[in-house]
């Protein structure tokens, strides 16, 4: 960077620097918002295209920035998040000149015809939405064996703290080795089952993946109404919890939001050192961690010892009755047809693509560029009704609720009397997106070659409050995250 202020900044202190300390050098009149923009657009040029992660920028967002630093100095903040850059992952809309195409090419020139709900948020708060990011396309809800992080629009996300030798996780992969990597300050990403969490793990990141209804999915590409939602990715509990301040809230038009507990709520609040003391915390391993390679099952031993230095009561190997059960994707094959033809029958008339079929129809026509994986799991919803009246798919949801909340996440809880489960990085996540409950990815070490590892907090509907309080006391006693070495 040329402006030797700027460069002095970007190279020493923006790398880890949390949100509340860019509010600081805001709040005073060191750094300007646009000057924060400038900063996270030069690490972007300089270090994204080994990485992939970020599909394109918001050409407005220096203007925008400039904007909010005369509104700052007129009338003050809107929020702690005013002036604050977020990238927000590819298959959310924003009604402004970018484009949002979960991934494909098949929606490359799409554009919102409105901002969704999360996008609203963000702009309420006073952030500056930086860009958009890659992703595994549709979601990971596309192709058998598809990679993490790979889509025919943006190609393949790399892993920062080892690209090409580390998983990046999906299907929010783009926000979670953009954070990493510090190219805005967090990111909003979406979940189904295990799609925040899994690349907050992966990438060194805390992730929230929040109850369904705590933030409204209006807006955002589906896969199945019963288990979406967006939630945040950010390097620190505290950075995450404030974004999740700005993207909570109840939508007329989301009728589940109506359930949310927390409108206008201060997740912060919850930020206590010592928030594990007294804690009854069970340890899910059992049907779990050996899911994992060994070196990841030692730094996860690791951490469960830490957590019994933290003043909770820790109670080991608690039994989940559903650990074991048949688990299938079943709902998600007959919600996404509905759900998809839903979202693309209201894009603008010039995109061609308004129902799966046509989707599919899209992809064999240029099978190079469209289906290095196939699409074989676009196939099988397509052949769903599309009309949700299915014996089989009332039976699978019937299923999938019972299984992941009263033999699930529920009675774990009930039976040893819990407030928090643990469970080995991802591991698990499935069981909660099935009951629609919350769970907090947080940094636990790595292995020796230096990938990533974390463990997850997970708890019943609205636990996030208490979720948020064990996650920070346990980041604050370990410190476990550091930044990736980027070349």
């Amino acid at each position: 960077m040329e402006n030797p202020k700027l460069k002095k900044w970007h190279d020493d202190w923006l790398e880890e620097a949390t949100i509340s300390q860019l509010q600081e050098k805001m709040e005073c009149g060191e750094l300007t918002a646009k000057e924060l923009v400038l900063m996270y657009l030069h690490r972007i040029s300089v270090y994204d295209s080994g990485l992939h992660s970020v599909l394109e920028v918001n050409p407005d967002a220096l203007h925008i920035a400039e904007a909010l630093d005369a509104e700052r100095k007129e009338s003050g903040p809107r929020s702690r998040l005013h002036g604050i850059p977020i990238l927000i992952k590819d298959n959310i809309d924003t009604h402004d000149k970018m484009h949002t195409s979960a991934g494909s090419l098949a929606l490359k020139d799409s554009i919102a015809l409105q901002d969704s709900f999360v996008a609203e948020q963000l702009r309420n708060a006073g952030a500056v939405i930086l860009g958009k990011t890659n992703m595994t396309e549709w979601a990971n809800f596309m192709a058998l064996g598809m990679k993490s992080g790979y889509s025919s629009r943006g190609g393949q996300v790399l892993n920062p703290y080892g690209p090409g030798a580390f998983d990046v996780g999906g299907s929010s992969s783009g926000s979670g080795a953009a954070i990493a990597a510090t190219f805005a300050a967090a990111a909003v990403g979406t979940e189904t089952s295990g799609s925040i969490l899994n690349p907050s793990c992966q990438n060194s990141l805390v992730g929230i993946k929040p109850t369904v209804g705590l933030i409204s999915r209006r807006g955002i590409i589906p896969i199945a109404h019963t288990q979406d939602t967006a939630g945040p990715m950010a390097r620190t509990v505290e950075d995450a919890a404030l974004l999740l301040n700005a993207l909570c809230g109840k939508d007329g038009r989301d009728p589940i939001t109506n359930t949310n507990p927390f409108n206008g709520f201060d997740f912060t609040e919850f930020l206590l050192k010592d928030g594990l003391k007294g804690k009854r915390i069970g340890i899910a391993a059992e049907g779990f961690i050996e899911l994992l390679s060994k070196e990841k099952q030692t730094v996860v031993a690791t951490a469960f010892e830490v957590l019994k230095t933290s003043g909770a009561e820790v109670i080991e190997n608690i039994v989940i009755p559903s650990a074991k059960a048949a688990w299938k994707n079943n709902v998600l094959t007959y919600e996404f047809k509905p759900d998809l033809n839903a979202y693309l029958s209201q894009l603008h008339p010039s995109i061609p693509v308004r129902t799966l079929a046509d989707l599919i129809e899209f992809n064999d026509k240029d099978e190079e560029k469209m289906l290095k994986y196939g699409q074989a799991v676009l196939q099988r919803s397509e052949k769903t009704s599309g009309t949700l009246t299915e014996a089989a798919y009332v039976e699978a949801l019937e299923f999938d609720l019972y299984h992941a909340t009263e033999q699930g996440i529920d009675f774990a809880l009930e039976k040893y009397n819990l407030d928090v489960i643990v469970f080995p990085s991802e591991e698990g996540s499935h069981i909660s997106a099935k009951a629609g409950y919350p769970t907090v990815a947080v940094p636990a070490g790595y292995t020796a070659a230096g990938e990533p590892v974390g463990i997850t907090f997970a708890g019943s509907a609205f636990s996030e409050p208490l979720l948020i309080q064990t996650a920070y006391a346990f980041e604050q006693m370990t410190a476990f995250r550091k930044a990736p070495v980027l070349e």
